[in-house]
């Protein structure tokens, strides 16, 4: 019976985990994450960064735009969804929100 409660588990267990960054907040439960990777060519040898942007699922709305997230593989949350934030490893520097306009000729 062990084994068979192993078996069960194993595939939960291998699904992919993933970092990236918060691009997007504006949706309620959802964050749109884009996660960038590296990898050599197989002819030139050089390395090329490609990214591919996620569909998030954020239970309480704590990701903010630039945050720094790990997410996991999950069952279909909906159309896009696949993905849940496991947890924000680092926060986005926030300057205040002070917008200022100085565009123009002041007098």
């Amino acid at each position: 019976m062990e084994a068979n409660a192993k078996a069960s588990e194993s595939p939960r267990n291998t699904r992919r985990v993933l970092m990236g960054t918060v691009m997007s907040d504006g949706m309620d439960k959802t964050v749109s994450v884009r996660v960038e990777r590296r990898f050599q060519h197989p002819k030139y040898n050089k390395y090329i960064k490609r990214h591919v942007k996620y569909l998030v699922h954020d239970e309480e709305n704590t990701c903010r735009v630039g945050d720094t997230v790990e997410i996991a593989e999950c069952r279909p949350l909906s159309k896009n969804k696949r993905w849940r934030l496991v947890k924000v490893t680092e926060r986005a520097v926030d300057d205040g929100g002070d917008v200022t306009n100085d565009v123009g000729g002041g007098a």
